[in-house]
């Protein structure tokens, strides 16, 4: 039987994944919609015209970073809203202005004027009808450490040169975001607790406790 049927997730559910850099969203993007038999919905990384220079120089490219992942999350929301739900999403919009934008703007690496900009732009585009909430947000966490060493050995030259303190304070700026979150009900789930690679059980627990948490919006 269909792991969705089985666990009766509604077929025109839209389940994010959020989560820190390294910490596994696209593994578990791929394992969950495989399981679902759902659509996909990734960043735009790899074709990112700014994710090196940002890298590079956080104050000069902050805000144009900021812009080009708002604008391509947005057409994403609105993708998956007309195609009516049934996504796996890596990543949440939610986690650009939260965590991202509203650190540089924190640090400096960022201006009061283009964060004020960022920000009217974001409260913009969750007024559109393109813009409805997740069923479930999955949280993936870990400790730092396990973080860090995943970020290692999946060797992103760009990642590999960003100092460790960035780290540090990107990993205690998601837990702060997580633990005051309240869009959509959250699961939360420990990197440590299963290994979707190597266990071919683990997908099928995860989806149970996803049947747990989610309000479904339609009955099937």
């Amino acid at each position: 039987m269909n792991l969705r049927a089985k666990y009766n997730i509604p077929k025109n559910a839209t389940i994010t994944i959020a989560g820190t850099v390294g910490v596994g969203k696209s593994t578990m993007t791929k394992a969950l919609a495989k399981a679902l038999d759902f659509c996909t919905s990734f960043e735009n990384v790899e074709h990112n015209p700014y994710l090196d220079k940002f890298y590079a120089d956080f104050e000069r490219w902050s805000f144009h970073l900021q812009i080009y992942f708002l604008a391509e999350r947005f057409k994403e929301q609105k993708r998956m809203f007309e195609q009516g739900g049934g996504f796996i999403q890596d990543r949440s919009i939610y986690e650009d202005t939260g965590i991202f934008a509203k650190m540089h703007s924190d640090k400096g690496t960022m201006s009061k004027v283009d964060f004020e900009t960022y920000t009217s732009l974001f409260d913009a585009m969750i007024m559109t009808p393109y813009f409805p909430h997740p069923d479930v947000l999955i949280y993936l966490e870990g400790d730092l450490d396990d973080i860090v060493g995943r970020i290692q050995e999946r060797g992103r030259e760009m990642e590999q040169k960003t100092p460790l303190t960035y780290w540090e304070e990107m990993h205690g700026r998601y837990e702060q975001w997580i633990n005051n979150f309240t869009s959509c009900p959250v699961l939360r789930l420990n990197i440590q607790e299963y290994d979707l690679l190597n266990d071919d059980q683990a997908v099928e627990a995860i989806v149970a406790k996803i049947a747990r948490t989610i309000t479904p919006k339609v009955t099937v």
